[in-house]
């Protein structure tokens, strides 16, 4: 590390220390950022204290302090991570301003049955049911970077309605059973209360077939783009933006659109061997659902249909409340940034060592995202001030080289 990189990382250390309050909690978590931020292999407590002990006699006390720090100290999550973000957004709009925000969701593949939030379950990241407790995040991204902000563990109703299980886990009293789509709401709330600045929102069929979710969007102040499933209704809409027509299904939209040749390839970026394209098309349209919303009132929004090649019929459809000039194009491009995220989950987890934690408590598990989420953080921010708009996509790992 360089007398730059050294000073600015010593600052953003104090910043976090000053939250922390604390003289022992400022030198634990500096010590667990080191850690994580480090060459080593494993980034799980044990090894990091191992790592930064000189001599091994004093392993085991360093081990102590960073569980203790890490598993049962009362400091706050949302303070630290707002530092984190702010630190990272500070350097980012330096150069670009924020385009989207991203929700999504990540695995961490654990055996056993004790670890808080496990359980058999659908993870994307593995792209299977596994044996796993489950995170949801908030990111913000500007054309060329990607920062995660916030994460919520879910907890499935087979632990937060159990007793025992979250006695053992140390839940607290106040947390209840809540959805992914709505946990992801109480992060995006956070984010606007912390005047983040604004993008367009993204996130996949999980949050978007979800109407409450899209409408508290929208009523936060926010743009959307989310995916719906195949069987989600709609009425066409006219130039005006009425509805005209009866309800059908956005597949069978989708195929009434290829029949009349309405889907056209476009091309959102380049890939590392070739372009990547597919056929899209673009209709305006009125969601259709039971809520508490009068038809008349209802938003129309873009749908974006897409169709890849050798597939049999369309199959990602996305709601979007872009301006109804917006290009296909653009909204192609927009819609296509939130597959940004699983490269990001995957360096989060590879480099930084986000899916090591070994501990089984809530607290711990939302206390070491935080850490992780800091050293995300500084890391993005000495991306943006090395490397130029045009190599900025380097791999994480050239960044956290040159940060540890």
């Amino acid at each position: 590390m360089d007398s730059g990189a050294r000073r600015r990382l010593e600052g953003f250390f104090t910043q976090v220390g000053d939250v922390l309050a604390n003289v022992k909690r400022r030198a634990s978590f500096a010590t667990y950022a080191l850690g994580l931020l480090s060459d080593g292999e494993r980034k799980s407590m044990e090894p990091i204290a191992a790592r930064a002990c000189a001599s091994p006699d004093k392993t085991d006390a360093v081990h102590q302090r960073l569980q203790g720090f890490i598993t049962d100290s009362e400091w706050s999550d949302r303070s630290v991570r707002r530092v984190a973000g702010q630190h990272a957004i500070s350097a980012m709009t330096k150069r670009e301003q924020i385009s989207t925000w991203i929700i999504d969701d990540t695995g961490f593949l654990k055996q056993g049955r004790h670890s808080v939030g496990v359980q058999r379950q659908y993870t994307g990241s593995a792209g299977k049911t596994a044996n796993c407790q489950v995170g949801v995040s908030l990111s913000v991204a500007t054309p060329t970077e990607h920062v995660p902000l916030d994460f919520e563990l879910y907890l499935p109703e087979s632990w937060a309605n159990d007793p025992a299980r979250r006695k053992e886990a140390r839940i607290p009293d106040d947390i209840v059973f809540k959805t992914k789509p709505e946990l992801a709401l109480d992060m995006i709330r956070r984010a606007v209360e912390d005047d983040v600045p604004f993008g367009v929102l993204l996130a996949d069929s999980g949050y978007g077939d979800s109407s409450k979710f899209r409408e508290e969007v929208r009523w936060l102040g926010l743009d959307y783009a989310v995916g719906v499933h195949a069987p989600t209704k709609v009425w066409r809409a006219d130039r005006f933006d009425c509805r005209r027509g009866k309800p059908i299904s956005v597949l069978d939209l989708g195929l009434d659109i290829r029949k009349r040749g309405g889907f056209r390839r476009v091309t959102w970026r380049e890939g590392t061997k070739t372009e990547l394209s597919s056929f899209f098309a673009a209709r305006r349209v009125v969601p259709c659902h039971d809520d508490s919303w009068h038809v008349a009132e209802r938003e129309a929004v873009w749908l974006l249909i897409e169709w890849p090649d050798g597939e049999k019929q369309p199959t990602k459809f996305t709601f979007a409340t872009l301006h109804p000039n917006t290009t296909k194009k653009k909204l192609v491009r927009i819609v296509k940034e939130r597959y940004r995220t699983e490269r990001v989950y995957e360096d989060f987890k590879g480099e930084l060592g986000l899916d090591h934690f070994e501990g089984r408590r809530f607290r711990g598990w939302h206390h070491h995202v935080s850490v992780a989420l800091c050293c995300y953080a500084f890391v993005v921010a000495e991306r943006v001030q090395r490397f130029s708009p045009q190599t900025r996509r380097q791999k994480t790992a050239d960044a956290v080289a040159r940060a540890a």
